[in-house]
C-alpha cells in the first residue's frame, strides 16, 4: 500500500486536475440525460432516456467517491504517516522512541581509525538549515551526549543521526526525529555502545518526498569511561 500512498501524495495536484476535468464532462452528461428523460414523450424513448440518466448518476457518484477518496488519503491519512514509510530502503522506525544506541554487531566489529591532522572536520553543514552545533568537530566524547543543532528545511520530512568509523562508510542509525528544531537538542548518543576511537557523525535530513539532502558530517572522538 505504501507505493499507492506515495503516488496519491506526490501527484495530488495532478489527480485533482484530472478529477475536475472528468467531473465537468460527467456533470454535462448528467444534465443532458436528465433533459432527454424529462423531454421524452413515448414509452420506449422514455425508458431508454431513463436508463441513460441512471448510468449518468452512477458515473457521477463513482467520480465523487474517487474525489473524496483522494481528499481523505492526501489530506488526512498520508500526513499522519511517518515520512520514512515512503523510503524504498530500510530505515529507522520513527514511530518508536529512538534509543540512541547502535547495534551490538556494529559495536563488536568497529575498528576506529585516527582522525587526519586538520583544523576542521565538518562538511555538508548549512547554517540555520542543517547543522550540528554540538558536539563540535574533533571533540572528545564519553557517556550520554546531547546532539544539538538545527533541522529546518522546506518540505521537511524527518531527520536521523548516523555514525561510522572514521574513513569508512559503515553507517548505523543511532537517533531519528520528525520535528523541525532550531538551535536545540536533536537527539542523544550513547558513546558507551562504541569502542573508543575516531568516528564520523552525520545528520541526514529527508524531505516529505523521501529524498535525502546532503548530510552534515562532523568527526568526533570517543574516549573510554572514567574509572
Amino acid at each position: 500500500m505504501q507505493p499507492i500512498y506515495a503516488f496519491l501524495s506526490i501527484y495530488e495536484g495532478l489527480i485533482y486536475f484530472v478529477l475536475i476535468i472528468g467531473a465537468v464532462f460527467l456533470v454535462r452528461w448528467l444534465f443532458r440525460s436528465w433533459k432527454a428523460w424529462r423531454g421524452a414523450i413515448f414509452g420506449l424513448e422514455r425508458q431508454v432516456s431513463q436508463r441513460r440518466f441512471a448510468r449518468a448518476i452512477a458515473a457521477n457518484m463513482f467520480w465523487l467517491v474517487l474525489f473524496l477518496g483522494e481528499l481523505i488519503f492526501a489530506s488526512f491519512i498520508v500526513p499522519s504517516m511517518p515520512a520514512s514509510a515512503f523510503i524504498p530502503t530500510p530505515t529507522v522506525d520513527l514511530l518508536v522512541t529512538p534509543t540512541g544506541t547502535i547495534s551490538a554487531e556494529l559495536a563488536a566489529t568497529i575498528a576506529a581509525r585516527p582522525l587526519p591532522e586538520s583544523e576542521d572536520f565538518s562538511e555538508g553543514c548549512v547554517p540555520a538549515q542543517v547543522i550540528i552545533d554540538s558536539p563540535v568537530p574533533g571533540e572528545n566524547l564519553r557517556g550520554i551526549v546531547d546532539l544539538v543543532g538545527t533541522v529546518d528545511v522546506q518540505k521537511f520530512g524527518f531527520y536521523k543521526f548516523e555514525v561510522s568509523p572514521a574513513g569508512e562508510e559503515n553507517w548505523s542509525t543511532v537517533y531519528a526525529g520528525r520535528d523541525v528544531i532550531r538551535d536545540d537538542t536533536l537527539g542523544r548518543l550513547d558513546t558507551g555502545e562504541l569502542i573508543p576511537g575516531d568516528y564520523q557523525l552525520r545528520l541526514v535530513v529527508t524531505d516529505n518526498l523521501g529524498e535525502a539532502l546532503e548530510p552534515c558530517v562532523v568527526q568526533i572522538r570517543v574516549i573510554g569511561q572514567e574509572e
